[in-house]
Formats: structure tokens, C-alpha cells, sequence
């Protein structure tokens, strides 16, 4: 195995190197932070390469990619949300965008957390009703008061999420949190009954991490007792099933909210090199290989159903609805914010 890494690694250099020689050019993107562990893979470096193309990128969470990073240092951004993408677009004056692959949000959890929200009429097989799931937290349900709950915990039964004031999978919690809550309708804006009831999933959890990298990881490494249940993109989970690297342990479970929203990694170029790289990650057959064994979706179903079979992952997604527009959503968000203080 690290023989291999390092045929690859070398594989990659020689690649890079000799197109140097021949004009390389280098692209520089921000990027959220979920889709590192792709920009930072030997085989889809060295597939760049081959169109000679260095793509470098640094991290931030999507919605400080569309509110607070400092764009000019870059040929293109490429959040988490399409409707960031889009305020992006719009303020930079890009003329299109790229949206090569796409990923649910979803619930990774442990066997005991779903064997007790089972009999809580929360999960039901792979399923994650919010709609019950708010009745609960509206009452302030604690684990240990679950009956035949076999995790004790003296604390309240709350999905682990980023924070909301910074990043992309928060605000895509709450862009499905808030449907339910308005009586499964889009939200138009700022709205206080929605607001006071979506809040308390937010300011009760206490500290919240800033991108969707940390918190999955901790989840990785410290179980149930840390984070029994975590909101994330399906990706992350099905990126380590795919690589069959052990990390997803026999007691973990993947569970899919009811309804869900989809999360459309967007790309948005501002100049012409970072044109090709929307265009090659959305056209060429080989990056959207890559990109499903990183746990995307993309535009081919084929390719990340053929990785799927055998896993828990769910291939066709029914109850999905659309998340706000960016201006309303970033409404609600501020009527949370306002809560912190």
C-alpha cells in the first residue's frame, strides 16, 4: 500500500513537472472544506495535470466563502450551496456557473441512538422524520429519558451541526428544519414563529465548530459518547464506505432526514482557466469518477449507484425539497444570530 501512495505520488510529480516545462498554469480556488480530501487526491491532481492544470485551493466554510473571504486572491470559488454560488455570481460578475456534483445531507448516527429514536417514532429504517424530531426538541427530550434509551447521557436530544453563522451544512439544517417548521412551505423571509422554533437545534448545542471537516471527525474518532448523532453531507460518509479505509465502524448508521435538501457543490469561475476547470469537472467522464469515489453524486447516476451497492447509502432520494432563496434564508439566519448575544 504505501509503495503504491508513492507510485502515485511520483506519478503525479512527474506530471506536474514536465507540464511546468511546457506552461503549466496554475489555478487557485477557496473551496468548502468537505471537498479537500478530493482536491488533495494524487489521481485527480494528476487528471489535471494531464490538461495542464495545477489546481491549488485553500478551505473556508461556504458561507464565509460568500460573505467574508476575500475573493480577488482567487480564479474561483466553489461553495457547497447554490444559492451562495449564486450571490457570488452576481457581486463578482461571473457569467456562469459549474455544479459537477451534488450530495444530500444526512444523519450519521450509532445502532443504540436508532434503536431508541426507532421506538421514539423519530426513525423508521433509514429515515429521519423532522417533523417528529421538532415535537421533540420542543419538549426537551434528554436521552436518558428515552424509554429503553441504552445511551444515558443527561443531556438533550439535539443533532450536532456546524455553526450556523459560518457554515454551508448549518445553514442547509436549517434550511430544511425551517420547512417543516413552517408548515412545509419554503420560507419567504424573515419570520419570528419559525425563527423561535428553529433556533434552540442552533444555541443549544453550545460550541459549534466553523466547517463540516471538524465535527465529522470527531465523530470518526470519539463515538457515540462525543457526538451521538451529527449532521452532514452523505459524501463524507460515503467517501470512507467507498475507500474501505475502516474508518466507518460496523456500529455506525447513516439515516436520511425526511425531507432532505440536496447540497449542489457549485463552482464559480472568474477568469477563463478556471472556466476549464468547471467545464473538465462537469464533462469529463474521469473527474466525475473520481468525484463519486469521493462520495458525490453527479450528473451520471450509474457511476455512484455502482459504488453504492452493498452499502446502507439510499440510490434514488425522494422527499427533497428546494432550500430558500440565499437573501431569505440569510433573513433567518440573522434572527438566530441575534441569539447569541
Amino acid at each position: 500500500m504505501a509503495l503504491a501512495v508513492l507510485l502515485g505520488g511520483a506519478v503525479v510529480a512527474a506530471l506536474v513537472l514536465g507540464n511546468q516545462g511546457s506552461g503549466v498554469t496554475v489555478v487557485r480556488g477557496v473551496i468548502g472544506s468537505e471537498k479537500k480530501s478530493f482536491f488533495d487526491d494524487p489521481e485527480v491532481k494528476a487528471a489535471f495535470a494531464k490538461h495542464g492544470l495545477q489546481v491549488e485551493v485553500d478551505t473556508a466554510g461556504s458561507r464565509e466563502i460568500a460573505t467574508s473571504v476575500d475573493l480577488g486572491a482567487y480564479s474561483f470559488a466553489f461553495p457547497s450551496s447554490a444559492p451562495a454560488a449564486e450571490k457570488i455570481k452576481k457581486e463578482r460578475g461571473a457569467t456562469r456557473t459549474f455544479a459537477p456534483f451534488f450530495s444530500p445531507m444526512a444523519v450519521a448516527t450509532f445502532e443504540p441512538i436508532v434503536t431508541a429514536l426507532t421506538r421514539a417514532g423519530v426513525v423508521d429504517g433509514t429515515t429521519f422524520d423532522i417533523k417528529r424530531y421538532l415535537e421533540m426538541t420542543a419538549e426537551g427530550t434528554r436521552w436518558d429519558a428515552l424509554p429503553g434509551s441504552a445511551y444515558q447521557a443527561r443531556k438533550r436530544v439535539l443533532l450536532t451541526t456546524t455553526d450556523i453563522r459560518t457554515s454551508n451544512s448549518a445553514a442547509m439544517y436549517l434550511a430544511l428544519t425551517s420547512y417543516v417548521a413552517n408548515g412545509d412551505d419554503v420560507i419567504q423571509g424573515a419570520d419570528a414563529k419559525v425563527a423561535q422554533r428553529v433556533a434552540p437545534l442552533f444555541l443549544d448545542q453550545g460550541y459549534s465548530e466553523s466547517t463540516s471537516e471538524a465535527p465529522f471527525e470527531d465523530y470518526l474518532a470519539m463515538g457515540m459518547g462525543k457526538t451521538p448523532m451529527i449532521m452532514i453531507y452523505e459524501a463524507q460518509y460515503a467517501a470512507h464506505l467507498f475507500a474501505g479505509d475502516g474508518a466507518v465502524r460496523p456500529e455506525m448508521r447513516l439515516l436520511y432526514p425526511s425531507p432532505t435538501v440536496l447540497s449542489k457543490h457549485t463552482l464559480v469561475p472568474f477568469d477563463q482557466d478556471a472556466n476549464e476547470v468547471g467545464r473538465l469537472l462537469t464533462e469529463d467522464p474521469e473527474f466525475a469518477a473520481l468525484a463519486a469515489r469521493h462520495g458525490f453524486r453527479t450528473a451520471n447516476p450509474g457511476v455512484f449507484a455502482g459504488l453504492a451497492q452493498g452499502t446502507p447509502l439510499t440510490r434514488d432520494l425522494v422527499d427533497v425539497v428546494e432550500p430558500p432563496t440565499y437573501d431569505h434564508l440569510e433573513q433567518l439566519v440573522a434572527m438566530i444570530e441575534e441569539r447569541y448575544l
